[in-house]
């Protein structure tokens, strides 16, 4: 009887859906049938649909969607990171998901000896494996070796494992990968949009093997060792199997976020309004004038304008074509600058009002957006500049949460990048580059008499090396990939005593914060204040905490969360965390 009740729920669920693989995106509408999130009923994975839920479900708690406020951890938005961030007692960056591992290990184990067509159950696994990899995966980059557990375990078994080694887990993800590789599908389309499919696992693969060659797991030969030939091998098969069956760089950058089932993504997490939405949490992003109970995070710092180049390709100030001034910060920049970034006085359709503009300064802007040394946002940080990506700016504010934009979990650019990297690092600088120029071409960057959008010529291997940094910093900001990057690469010490930067309009029509005209507060109203009737300065972000960016050598890996270590014995700490386990490989 259970199972005929919970069978009924998953039809009905299926049926009110307007695609069939939403459920992969939505584990969210299983919430409430338990015996398919822990412990699967008995006959589930005797019936095709019931194992589909519960296989969508593990999608559900392993691809989470939008980062939001990631930036704070790098160079990218406000927030600055202070001493005791991450202790061996709090849960700051730990990642422990042995609940969500056993789920899957379920799925792997007992799928085969149920009902379900052999067909089906080949791809249904190869996801699972997929889903695992992932899991393992997020587990290394945070801590290194970790327990390999391949078999569901129960409350009656020794669950006091030792870690394996860094080395074994990495043979273990890539085992899981290729197995997923030789079991899937080649691509997944229309209804079945959202899968993990051959291109989503060769282009993981890629970035797992970028990472093991990277000097966070090598610190002692960084950019020599053997494993980047693997990395190259693995990404060079990746964006060859892209290129062959459909993919590549999208013509408009903007339409990668706000547009859906196109060419540039490989993997994405499906969102669909009323079933599953807000994964941009667009109501974390949006100024606080236009949104609703939110913070404002993302939010862009000057340094990370600065890192865009001018429309020529040349960094600002170094440009024979195109002159630079911090008063006209905004002009003559690579088009991305204004696809990603909004600044004051600029068009920000917010809340569908038509030429609404985005304004700062203190007494022109609501309080609440307002970068400035009286009126601070409601005391939470300001940059002076906002967030556009994947901003739906139709949306009222009391509808914010309905943004159902895609989540692009891998896209062709990424696997581009990481292609590119690897290619540097094993004597083939002219592919990367290469890579480099498509990406600032379809960014709309002028080529310039020589073909080279902005780049130099000639680069050596630590320029390419750099290169490829900076334009993946701007390409993908708020993505989750730049603390991520500058750690893998050992760069923290970049980041190790930062201060971060705004910019501020002090003025307007020359015309301080306490000075505002009434006139000027009445083409605040009806947007006609344009950028260029402010005056500008690079100020210190203000906030209650610390100024400084703090970033120390042991964060390259993470402690195992004390707790966990209390539980098990058989738990070693890290080294740089008073253990006695070397997580490198």
């Amino acid at each position: 009887m259970k199972n005929n009740i919970i069978k009924t729920y998953i039809q009905r669920i299926l049926s009110i859906t307007l695609a069939a693989f939403i459920l992969v995106s939505c584990g969210d509408v299983i919430d409430d049938v338990k015996d398919l999130g822990r412990y699967p009923g008995e006959g589930t994975f005797d019936d095709a649909q019931l194992s589909q839920a519960y296989l969508a479900n593990l999608y559900a708690i392993t691809l989470k969607g939008w980062p939001v406020n990631s930036g704070n951890m790098a160079d990218e938005s406000g927030s600055i990171i202070g001493p005791d961030w991450v202790t061996t007692n709090n849960g700051t960056m730990k990642y422990w998901p042995y609940a969500e591992i056993r789920n899957i290990n379920i799925l792997i184990k007992e799928l085969p000896e149920g009902a379900v067509p052999a067909d089906q159950q080949k791809t249904m696994i190869g996801q699972a494996k997929f889903l695992r990899a992932y899991h393992y995966f997020k587990m290394v980059v945070m801590h290194g070796g970790v327990p390999i557990i391949k078999e569901p375990q129960e409350m009656d078994d020794d669950l006091k494992v030792s870690r394996n080694s860094t080395a074994e887990c990495f043979d273990f993800i890539i085992e899981d990968l290729d197995d997923a590789i030789a079991a899937l599908p080649d691509k997944y389309e229309g209804s079945d949009r959202g899968r993990i499919d051959k291109a989503s696992a060769l282009s993981f693969k890629g970035r797992v093997l970028l990472y093991k060659a990277s000097p966070q797991f090598n610190s002692s030969n960084p950019y020599d060792n053997q494993y980047w030939q693997e990395a190259y091998t693995a990404n060079k098969a990746a964006i060859d199997f892209l290129d062959a069956n459909g993919y590549g760089l999208l013509a408009n950058y903007t339409d990668i976020f706000e547009t859906e089932g196109h060419m540039e993504n490989v993997l994405s997490v499906i969102y669909q309004d009323p079933v599953k939405s807000n994964g941009r949490s667009e109501n974390s992003v949006r100024p606080l004038s236009e949104s609703k109970n939110a913070v404002g995070g993302d939010q862009p710092i000057w340094a990370l304008a600065e890192a865009y180049p001018m429309l020529d390709g040349k960094q600002p100030g170094s440009s024979d074509t195109y002159d630079y001034d911090v008063q006209t910060f905004w002009l003559n920049r690579d088009p991305r600058f204004a696809a990603n970034l909004v600044w004051n006085g600029e068009v920000y359709e917010l809340s569908g009002k038509a030429g609404r503009r985005q304004y700062t300064m203190t007494n022109i802007a609501a309080s609440v957006d307002a970068f400035g040394y009286v009126i601070q946002g409601e005391s939470h940080y300001r940059t002076g500049l906002y967030c556009r990506k994947g901003i739906n700016e139709s949306l009222l504010p009391e509808l914010v949460s309905t943004n159902d934009y895609d989540w692009p979990e891998i896209r062709y650019t990424e696997v581009l990048f990481n292609y590119a990297e690897a290619a540097n690092e094993t004597g083939e600088s002219n592919v990367a580059v290469q890579a480099l120029k498509d990406i600032r071409e379809r960014a709309g960057i002028e080529a310039g008499t020589d073909g080279m959008y902005g780049l130099k010529d000639g680069m050596t291997r630590e320029e390419v090396r750099e290169a490829i940094l900076r334009e993946k910093y701007i390409e993908m900001l708020f993505e989750g990939k730049r603390f991520y990057d500058l750690r893998r690469h050992r760069m923290l010490d970049r980041l190790d005593g930062m201060r971060k930067y705004g910019i501020m309009a002090l003025t307007v029509n020359g015309r301080t914060y306490d000075q505002v005209s009434t006139d000027d507060e009445e083409k605040a109203k009806k947007f006609e204040l344009l950028p260029e009737d402010f005056g500008y300065s690079v100020e210190e972000l203000i906030t209650n905490g610390p100024k400084q960016m703090v970033m120390p050598e042991k964060y390259y890996f993470f402690p195992i969360q004390l707790s966990h270590i209390d539980r098990n014995s058989n738990l070693e700490q890290n080294i740089a965390w008073g253990g006695t386990f070397d997580p490198e490989l």
